[in-house]
């Protein structure tokens, strides 16, 4: 790990201003993929600006409308939420499911979606519930958060506070996990919105998207014993975990069960 100032932020403003000062700083918030990338020498800013002093970051608010979940708040406490649990089951969920022990108790939503890994499961949540993405500048709707392959519409600096997640109708989530990171080789987010079906897919793509076949045939309804268009295989995922064929075989296999849990 090559050498860095540190940066212990106590307020959103105080973090931004330490960033603006930095020659090429980097925001830590759960640190489970920039502490890695670092030590092994792939990245090396010149200064690392710790979020965890920031209390305004943390929390869980339930109102008629929506969930809004600070950036960081452990994924171990939106799985434990009880209002969470009765406002939007799914996202709870979906919570419990994300790694190990470890995982759940240090990594946070902000730092989750921030990084975007292609296999992460916030990003279903969001695209699939249409959350929106609170930050120090702006909101941003989820479907144009996420732009590819760890990459987002975050500009230089900005910093994730909150994203806020509307009550929707019924929604489930389902993955097939990899047995050793826990990480979505394929997961699906199904929910009923005020738009329509949502279909979100993560783990199959390079980035998170939308099955609008699927949702086209199911219409206003998650329907779990409505027949599913296939989904082409074209420009997915294929490696040691998953070829192509099997994780567009999985999507189907994974929308049924989501749509099973959504009852």
């Amino acid at each position: 790990m090559h050498a860095f100032n540190y940066h212990r932020a106590t307020s959103v403003e105080d973090a931004a201003a330490a960033f603006r000062s930095a020659e090429d700083g980097a925001y830590l918030s759960g640190g489970h993929t920039l502490l890695p990338t670092m030590k092994q020498r792939l990245a090396a800013p010149s200064d690392l600006i710790d979020l965890a002093g920031i209390a305004e970051l943390v929390g869980i608010t339930v109102d008629g409308e929506a969930v809004e979940v600070g950036a960081r708040t452990p994924h171990a406490a939106v799985a434990a939420s009880a209002e969470v649990q009765g406002a939007i089951p799914a996202l709870a969920a979906l919570a419990g499911k994300i790694g190990d022990p470890q995982v759940r108790n240090k990594g946070t939503i902000g730092g989750s979606i921030a990084n975007n890994d292609p296999a992460a499961d916030y990003p279903a949540a969001l695209v699939g519930l249409a959350a929106t993405v609170v930050t120090d500048r702006r909101s941003i709707a989820a479907d144009d958060f996420f732009t590819g392959l760890f990459e987002t519409a975050l500009e230089e600096g900005e910093i994730v506070t909150a994203v806020r997640f509307p009550r929707s109708g019924k929604a489930g989530y389902a993955k097939f996990p990899n047995p050793a990171s826990r990480y979505a080789i394929v997961g699906v987010m199904a929910a009923e919105t005020a738009d329509g079906v949502r279909i979100a897919v993560t783990g199959a793509g390079p980035c998170v998207f939308r099955a609008s076949a699927m949702e086209a045939a199911l219409g206003s309804s998650l329907d779990a014993d409505k027949a599913l268009p296939a989904l082409s295989p074209d420009g997915l995922n294929s490696d040691i975990h998953a070829s192509a064929e099997y994780r567009a075989h999985l999507v189907g296999v994974m929308a049924q069960r989501a749509m099973a849990a959504a009852r």
